[in-house]
């Protein structure tokens, strides 16, 4: 059990900007991780192993991308009981992002609003700081997995973004556990077109050869995941889905944040541009991960993301399809101690 009271530690960092507040916190997991101050926050890991895309995931709860874009602080998440973490997203070349304020919270409806904009300090140093992790210095690579998300320059063209999605793998790949396509962030222009058929077609074609050709190279054949909007109709998450399976893909997770304001309309800050996390996501994302599982069958891996806070939310997740699920607003609002509340009620559930 966390030794700090993480109301206490929310009430202060809610005083803050949002954005300032997810920075010093990183700052300080970072500047913890490798101490003793680190049993702060440390939970324990809930031993819930399942299996997919070939991989052993210790239990069945995750860390989302965008919380720790610069993977500072996997051994601090290491600590916080996670089955898997993914970090990034992950581009190229390093980018400021959109202007500032760009991350706004809607208590009210424990939700958030950000359009960061993958800002983020680029690949090199991204996998200078996964390859100093003391976790993945271990053998097997530490008690969790660790996915690494990448994305495409803002100032690529769309036209061009599948040269960027091939730097970053190329980069990424013997480093990761599994790898994650984001092709679904609103905050990045013309991003979303990517899962349109024909773009998404040619962008998994084009992955799914040069990960044979890494395959060969390194002899290690690593997962490939894609994450997708829950802003899609059915027919759109069917072309989707066959398309996936037919370029090889591993896996997909649902879904990124929602463009949707439905659920927060008269809200403070409600009216601002970005995506939209949290408890308003819950029951669009679970509708996307149903049409998924639908399509693809039972045996396809299925991520599940969005509007988790609490272990009755990820029994949804699980109940519409998903096989583990991934947590980041819930988190901000929640704390370390949602990891092993969703962990304890998914072992729970399969008791």
């Amino acid at each position: 059990m966390s030794l700090l009271p993480y109301p206490l530690a929310r009430y202060f960092l809610f005083k803050m900007d949002p954005e300032a507040a997810h920075e010093l916190t990183l700052h300080r997991l970072a500047q913890i991780q490798h101490t003793p101050l680190l049993r702060l926050a440390a939970q324990p890991r809930i031993h819930d192993p399942i299996t997919l895309a070939g991989l052993v995931f210790p239990n069945r709860v995750g860390l989302a991308a965008g919380l720790d874009k610069n993977a500072r602080c996997i051994d601090a998440w290491g600590a916080l009981g996670f089955g898997f973490v993914e970090v990034g997203t992950v581009t190229p070349l390093g980018q400021a992002g959109n202007p500032k304020p760009r991350m706004f919270r809607l208590p009210e409806q424990r939700a958030l609003i950000n359009r960061l904009g993958f800002n983020n300090d680029g690949l090199d140093m991204f996998i200078r700081n996964v390859g100093q992790s003391r976790l993945r210095q271990q053998a097997g690579g530490g008690p969790m997995l660790l996915g690494l998300n990448i994305g495409k320059n803002a100032t690529t063209p769309i036209e061009n973004a599948t040269q960027d999605y091939l730097l970053a793998l190329r980069g990424v790949y013997p480093y990761a556990d599994y790898i994650t396509v984001n092709i679904s962030s609103p905050n990045t222009q013309n991003l979303r077109a990517l899962q349109s058929d024909e773009a998404l077609d040619r962008l998994l074609d084009a992955l799914a050869r040069e990960r044979e050709a890494l395959q060969g190279r390194l002899g290690l054949r690593k997962p490939i995941f894609v994450k997708i909007a829950p802003d899609l109709d059915e027919p759109q998450v069917a072309v989707i889905a066959d398309t996936l399976v037919r370029h090889g893909m591993d896996g997909v997770i649902a879904t990124n944040t929602t463009l949707s304001r439905v659920a927060v309309q008269g809200l403070r800050h409600a009216t601002e541009a970005g995506g939209l996390s949290g408890a308003p996501v819950l029951q669009a994302s679970n509708t996307v991960i149903r049409q998924l599982r639908s399509r693809l069958g039972r045996h396809f891996p299925i991520i599940g993301v969005g509007g988790i806070l609490s272990g009755d939310d990820a029994i949804s997740k699980v109940q519409a399809g998903a096989d583990v699920v991934q947590i980041y607003t819930g988190l901000i609002y929640r704390g370390p101690e949602l990891v092993t509340d969703v962990a304890r009620a998914l072992l729970k559930m399969r008791a």
